[in-house]
């Protein structure tokens, strides 16, 4: 789609020649299959690396045109949100040292970024999710300002008709309602690519989509958003969740979501499984034609299936299947997009071979594994490798069996075989799958973040705890160390200086509230029995209404008779509030100023925390 010059489908007069030109592309794509036009003696491989901007306080960048502008270089290209950019690198053929110099390549244009973004005061991460991330960073001032994406978000706006809800639920839960697809520009991935014989179609796909689960298992690097825990790999919620055409009403009709596992195994050929996605996801956008696939065959032009690569580019597949051209020749590959940035190049390239070496070394017994497997189990252990990553459990080959012994006993082995059937150097071999069987033995990305959180939390507000976890994590990763070596945050790896420390750093979020409905004696108990001294009021809204203070109630302990009034008559309701950006110093002012002992912290009308003189 960054190729394309793009308008919204919906009421467009052109809609008509868009959807010509899309049947003329499944045309089109059945003669090249006929035809046996597609290059198969040569098998490639391929990467995007996304990744995340930061400023020097470890939150998110908004810096990522003007360092696109000074990179000046077609390798780069632009992300959803101001925070990310994209790298993609040349293909390789799959043979020799091929993972190496993708490695070589890779660390060489993130030097170059690096340079870059040091003028700007920012720093390169590579993170599934970049745990600094928050509510304010989703506005739609933080969106890349291309018209694509613009036209992308009003078009799923269009459909949906509806504001987009999130909701996760893992060790914590998470609740947003939000009015664009920004979500997505939390997720940042290591897309790799492999090109396919498209006459084994169904059965490579099927196996791709079979060993997903485990190899997500032992790459999840993404448990963290907003200071919630959430899935191991949240990144696979969240996406599905931030580009859901499906308004909530309609969920219970069976539509299939545009970003998804499927919902079973592929059959047919290349051209049938692209008709397949036609009919499931309606067209969004469309763009301008010069001319079509089926006159450039009958010129002897390899068609470029404008029309077909544009409707393929907002249906987001985690195996997602993509046609291209290279060297005058067409050709089918699948691309990995379930496997997430970082948490190093090494850790990357080691999840990239594993899955490379999977893909080439499915043992005969694993052909048409569409008769041998439920589809519905493997969808299952994907999800199940999202949620719980190596403490995973998996159905694979008619028993249950962990994530541990699948991937130690059986699947490492299996890719090993794999890469040296593409004559891969064993020494490129041994070196990154290496990484993998370390990490099977100890812990991977996701597995340190929750633990390198749950330790800072100890001694840390949310907000000082997620910069100080991603200060750590910029370090390790600048050593080169792989995640297996890394050790827990000490908590000195970057303290907010006085003056930059702002009300969201240090209120309390977790709070007890009432509401102007309740009696005074259940409150007043409630603060009695928790020792809390001020308690903040919700109206029906569920807006703030007013404040209890103990200094203000106390009294009506010793008067029965007043404890049967609602709480609506005796709380204050002239209040003095702030706001998370609020400036700590100005907070404090205010406290002092005012002669009162808390602050009911606002977003709107809406409560999200409190700060007392006790937190100052």
């Amino acid at each position: 789609m960054g190729e394309l010059q793009v308008e919204k489908l919906s009421g467009n007069p052109d809609k008509i020649q868009y959807i010509n030109q899309l049947i003329k592309d499944i045309h089109a794509l059945e003669k090249l299959l006929e035809n046996d036009a597609f290059e198969k003696k040569v098998t490639r491989i391929g990467v995007e690396q996304e990744f995340c901007l930061v400023n020097k306080h470890w939150g998110p960048s908004d810096k990522a045109l003007e360092i696109l502008k000074e990179l000046d270089n077609n390798y780069f290209t632009s992300e959803l949100a101001l925070y990310n950019l994209e790298i993609n690198l040349d293909p390789l053929e799959l043979r020799n040292t091929c993972f190496s110099e993708l490695h070589q390549d890779l660390e060489a244009h993130l030097e170059k970024v690096k340079k870059v973004a040091e003028k700007y005061k920012n720093k390169v991460m590579l993170t599934g999710i970049l745990p600094t991330i928050g509510t304010r960073h989703l506005k739609l001032e933080y969106m890349t300002p291309l018209k694509r994406y613009k036209v992308l978000n009003e078009a799923i706006k269009d459909i949906r008709k509806d504001d987009i809800e999130l909701h996760i639920k893992g060790v914590d839960e998470l609740n947003l309602r939000h009015d664009s697809i920004l979500y997505e520009g939390c997720n940042t991935s290591f897309q790799a690519h492999l090109q396919i014989d498209p006459d084994d179609f169904a059965n490579t796909y099927n196996w791709a989509q079979a060993i997903a689960g485990p190899v997500l298992s032992i790459c999840t690097n993404s448990p963290l958003l907003m200071g919630r825990e959430l899935w191991e790999e949240t990144r696979i919620a969240l996406f599905a969740q931030s580009v859901d055409t499906r308004a909530s009403t309609f969920i219970l009709n069976e539509k299939e979501a545009r970003v998804g596992f499927g919902n079973d195994w592929a059959r047919g050929s290349v051209a049938d499984f692209f008709k397949d996605s036609v009919i499931r996801f309606r067209s969004l956008l469309t763009t301008s034609f010069e001319s079509d696939s089926l006159a450039e065959i009958e010129a002897g032009k390899v068609p470029r299936l404008k029309a077909l690569k544009l409707h393929n580019g907002t249906v987001y597949k985690w195996n997602r299947l993509c046609y291209g051209t290279n060297d005058g020749l067409p050709h089918i590959r699948i691309e990995n997009r379930y496997l997430p940035s970082g948490p190093t190049t090494e850790d990357e390239i080691a999840n990239m071979m594993l899955w490379v070496g999977l893909m080439m070394g499915r043992p005969k017994t694993f052909d048409n594994i569409h008769t041998k497997m439920d589809f519905k189990d493997v969808k299952g252990n994907f999800f199940n490798a999202a949620r719980y990553g190596m403490a995973a459990q998996f159905y694979w080959n008619g028993e249950r069996i962990s994530s541990h012994d699948l991937l130690l006993d059986h699947l490492l082995p299996m890719a090993f075989r794999g890469l040296y059937s593409m004559k891969v150097e064993p020494a490129d071999a041994e070196r990154y799958l290496s990484v993998i069987e370390r990490r099977i033995r100890s812990k991977n990305g996701s597995r340190w973040m929750v633990e390198g959180f749950r330790k800072l939390k100890k001694d840390h507000k949310t907000p000082d705890a997620l910069r100080i976890l991603t200060a750590t994590m910029y370090e390790r990763q600048e050593k080169g160390y792989d995640i297996d070596a890394w050790q827990l945050p000490r908590g000195d790896e970057y303290r907010t200086r006085k003056k930059h420390r702002t009300v969201g750093d240090i209120m309390s979020a977790k709070i007890i509230t009432a509401q102007q409905s309740d009696s005074a004696e259940l409150v007043l108990r409630m603060m009695e029995w928790k020792n809390i001294h001020h308690v903040p009021i919700l109206n029906s809204n569920m807006d703030l209404s007013g404040l209890l203070t103990w200094t203000d109630v106390g009294h009506f302990l010793d008067e029965p008779d007043k404890l049967e009034e609602r709480i609506e008559s005796i709380m204050e309701r002239d209040l003095i509030t702030t706001t998370a950006d609020t400036p700590l110093k100005e907070a404090k002012n205010i406290i002092e100023s005012n002669q009162i002992n808390c602050l009911p912290v606002v977003k709107g009308k809406k409560l999200i925390g409190i700060i007392t003189s006790n937190d100052l």
